[in-house]
């Protein structure tokens, strides 16, 4: 059995002095959300709305599809027209609660609105210009009025970022029989799925990496995940790739041909391959998995570590039973919820304005 991973905790004796002592790490219960509701029901429409791309042709939930898992389902996203995307494109769940956002870990999980700055505007994703989208929204008599419900001065396009992350944050797990487990329901999980648990905190070792509410350590791990031919061989794809290395600053991007990771936010050699530990909550809406969408089951995800990962991994082979994989996979699925769905709103039109009335 491999040793569980452990956290270093301090805290205070009554003698005024500090304690270490090293717990366990484990899964933990979501915590409950928090965020501005007036904020997030606008954000709500604007997540729907195709008017915050350049070409008015695809909105966020173009590639983070509430039917999908909010995701689209696709092993690579598709990215801007007339271009295509690298890597998969991750589930929106719970995103609030996130250390890092994006698979090379490059943005803080505390700036919600940062993430969402770089999804409209990049060239790759949704190629917006932020003074073109505070002008369009401004037409809409229906958006300014959500807008003075939380603020009272004309829409701006920087804080519009944070209005599409304060929905983005009220989008989470819900009912899943993992988190009535963890709060004493021991009925909330079959036998299969607590023999998975067992594997998943002991032998397997999961829970080195997969850990806390999201089920994700919030760290950088190489884990050998083969690369995906399409990335080479789709010659979009492949420009997509080279022109964000370019703007990362990644030493001789051009005769970089496979998936660096963190090293392209690094420029560490040693970090190449690394990728964000994923979250682990609602597996079930969520395939294909990985950053490039290799795997397409559970099953072939818990195949992948028990065989210690692919070439240059951190991981070593975890000689598991069939018995046992099955009993994993079990756990894994327990994780999920209630799918989480969020019906497109119809959304309001543009309206002439009064000239001298704004």
């Amino acid at each position: 059995m491999k040793p569980r991973n452990l956290k270093r905790i301090a805290f205070a004796t009554s003698l005024g002095g500090l304690v270490t002592v090293s717990v366990a790490a484990d899964l933990a219960p979501l915590p409950q959300p928090k965020f501005n509701t007036a904020m997030a029901e606008m954000g709500r429409f604007l997540f729907f709305d195709e008017r915050l791309s350049g070409d008015a042709g695809l909105s966020c939930a173009t590639c983070h599809n509430p039917q999908k898992g909010w995701s689209d389902g696709l092993p690579l996203s598709k990215g801007y027209p007339a271009s295509e995307y690298f890597r998969n494109s991750p589930t929106l769940l719970n995103s609030g609660f996130k250390k890092r956002f994006m698979w090379d870990g490059r943005l803080d999980g505390a700036d919600m609105g940062t993430l969402v700055r770089d999804m409209i505007t990049e060239a790759h994703t949704m190629n917006m210009d932020g003074r073109l989208m505070q002008e369009r929204l401004k037409q809409v008599p229906e958006y300014n009025a959500m807008w003075l419900k939380f603020r009272k001065d004309d829409i701006n396009g920087m804080r519009v970022f944070n209005v599409v992350g304060e929905f983005v944050r009220s989008v989470n797990s819900k009912n899943a029989p993992i988190d009535r487990f963890l709060k004493g329901d021991q009925g909330a999980l079959n036998g299969t799925q607590r023999a998975g648990y067992e594997l998943f905190k002991g032998k397997a070792g999961c829970v080195a990496c997969h850990n806390g509410p999201l089920g994700s350590d919030g760290n950088l791990h190489r884990t050998g995940v083969p690369e995906n031919p399409a990335v080479t061989s789709e010659p979009l794809r492949h420009i997509t790739m080279a022109r964000y290395y370019a703007t990362s600053g990644l030493p001789n991007y051009m005769m970089t041909h496979d998936d660096v990771g963190f090293q392209a936010i690094s420029k560490n050699p040693k970090d190449r391959g690394k990728f964000a530990t994923p979250s682990i909550r609602d597996l079930k809406y969520t395939a294909p998995y990985m950053h490039n969408g290799m795997l397409k089951t559970l099953d072939e995800v818990v195949d992948f570590y028990d065989k210690g990962g692919g070439s240059g991994a951190e991981l070593k082979p975890l000689n598991l039973g069939d018995s046992e994989k099955r009993a994993l996979v079990a756990f894994l699925e327990s994780l999920s919820g209630d799918p989480v769905v969020v019906d497109k709103p119809k959304l309001p039109a543009y309206k002439v304005r009064a000239f001298g009335k704004n």
